[in-house]
């Protein structure tokens, strides 16, 4: 069974809106290698709307080994209003988020990517379908904006792994931790 790895950026304010306007300097050569090698690994990436909407504007006319990665890689976008999808390789999946994603989970091929922890992480998060959650956090107060998670949010969550990063960012990868009923 394939894997859904979330992969958020994230302020140490708990930020997660517009990290173009606040990573600066930390997006370095060895941090966009590093995100390139994930990346050219994974099948297909799972995004809401908003998040395909917005990388289909910032990356489709874009060349490279890079954009060539983003642009040729399946999207399955998750909206009940997007009409069309015009990005490369895009199937559009309406209703049920649960429902569409347990097939997708369920196909042979290796792991699935999310970018970034909005409506459809939170939904994936919430029915169990997230195995992965990889916060990347940046040592910089945005001070303002859309924070990680929201009110009434709650799981629990298995530190599985962490990294510092040459530029001062951690990397923390978690897993949700599968709560085992107390036996008497």
């Amino acid at each position: 069974m394939r894997r859904i790895i979330e992969e958020t950026l994230v302020s140490l304010d708990g930020v997660i809106e517009d990290p173009a306007d606040w990573v600066g300097d930390y997006f370095d050569d060895a941090f966009l290698k590093a995100t390139f090698e994930r990346l050219s690994v994974r099948d297909a990436m799972l995004m809401g709307r908003r998040t395909y909407e917005i990388l289909a504007k910032d990356w489709a006319a874009k060349t490279g080994e890079y954009a060539d990665v983003i642009n040729g890689i399946r999207k399955y976008v998750f909206s009940s209003t997007l009409e069309t999808a015009a990005w490369s390789n895009p199937t559009i999946i309406r209703g049920d988020v649960a429902a569409g994603v347990t097939p997708l989970k369920e196909q042979g091929g290796s792991d699935l990517v999310i970018w970034g922890h909005g409506l459809l992480g939170q939904t994936l998060l919430a029915h169990g379908l997230l195995d992965e959650l990889r916060l990347t956090i940046f040592p910089v107060v945005v001070g303002r904006g859309k924070p990680l998670f929201r009110e009434n949010e709650s799981t629990t969550l298995k530190l599985i792994a962490a990294e510092s990063l040459s530029t001062g960012a951690v990397v923390l990868r978690y897993e949700p931790a599968r709560l085992v009923p107390a036996t008497v």
